[in-house]
């Protein structure tokens, strides 16, 4: 009997042990909250906000204003004093060709004028002292008449040998350059107005119904840092019969690092919901963690959320929150579970 107390009363006294240390670890981690100092903090109550359901499609930045420029006239190339990326203006010389056919032609059509004009005069003459017959004078006249179209348009030809910008803008590509052969129908340059920028998307026909005229809808491009909004200014009545979609213009202000060619996304409404929003300061990341604070009975409780879709400078609450509870925005970083808080007005 004394050899079996004898060997129970090391278990006891472990078990006692680990008993009186569990209690004092307890009873110092409520000294602990108690002993922390209130701290000051400013609060907002959680609500259900509702928010448009969207979805994205892509698009391409383009200049609404962009011309090919292209000669009307067939000759080589024998001034083109612009280059590539070069800003020019409106009625700038952008390339000559070589006139020397056209001169004679216009050579020709004058000389063709100054002998029907002559003819015409000396017919006229007679004809009024009654030495040329009715026929004669209309013939003369009719040369005259001829003669004047002839040289008009030898000038018309003329004012095509140099070809200008039709508008102010940036020469973004160059198709030929001095020496080369010009003819209709074959580009010498591109050339685009960078101060007006829209963005060209292709709209499924799922979707189409959802946009309208006017709409100011959201634009997202990776070379802007700023929330843009794009304005419906065109859609296509009718779908591309190959890819089932509508062409969508949407014009967009002109902001820092926006270019013609780059990619983007418009955010197209597809329906509205409703869901917990909580300001995005009021959420604490640790590690993998998402935490938040709330007040209740004075004092600020850990609790873990699951976040959702940011809305400007909210984000969603998926899990975790009720609404109507009280979250801490301001001061939740240096706050321990459990801690003492005071509410700033």
């Amino acid at each position: 009997m004394k050899r079996l107390i004898s060997r129970t009363l090391p278990f006891l006294s472990a078990a006692t042990l680990m008993c009186a240390l569990a209690g004092c670890g307890a009873k110092h981690k409520d000294e602990t909250l108690i002993s922390l100092p209130p701290v000051e903090v400013r609060v907002d109550t959680v609500e259900n906000k509702p928010r448009s359901m969207t979805e994205e499609v892509l698009g391409t930045v383009r200049a609404k204003l962009h011309a090919t420029l292209e000669a009307r006239l067939r000759g080589h190339i024998e001034q083109m004093p612009v280059g590539l990326g070069e800003m020019v203006q409106k009625g700038q010389l952008i390339a000559r060709l070589d006139a020397g056919e056209v001169m004679a032609r216009l050579d020709q059509a004058k000389a063709s004028l100054e002998e029907a004009d002559r003819d015409w005069k000396r017919t006229s003459t007679l004809f009024g002292q009654q030495s040329a017959t009715r026929a004669e004078y209309d013939s003369a006249q009719a040369r005259q008449q001829i003669a004047q179209g002839v040289l008009a348009e030898a000038k018309v030809m003329m004012s095509y040998v140099s070809i200008t910008a039709p508008f102010s803008g940036v020469v973004t590509k160059k198709w030929a350059d001095v020496g080369d052969l010009a003819a209709p129908g074959k580009p010498l340059l591109d050339l685009e107005d960078p101060t007006a920028l829209q963005l060209q998307a292709d709209v499924p026909e799922a979707l189409i119904a959802n946009v309208k005229l006017d709409d100011q809808l959201a634009v997202h491009l990776e070379s802007v840092t700023n929330e843009m909004v794009g304005t419906v200014t065109e859609m296509s009545p009718i779908a591309d019969p190959n890819s089932r979609t509508f062409p969508v213009k949407l014009d967009l202000a002109n902001e820092p690092g926006l270019q013609s060619g780059q990619f983007g996304r418009v955010a197209l409404p597809i329906g509205e919901v409703s869901a917990i929003r909580v300001p995005a300061a009021a959420v604490i990341l640790r590690g993998q963690m998402e935490l938040v604070f709330v007040v209740a009975d004075g004092h600020a409780l850990l609790r873990l959320v699951k976040t959702g879709a940011q809305v400007g400078d909210e984000v969603e609450v998926l899990s975790g929150l009720n609404a109507g509870e009280t979250v801490v925005t301001d001061g939740a970083a240096a706050l321990t579970d459990g801690q003492p808080v005071i509410v700033k007005p």
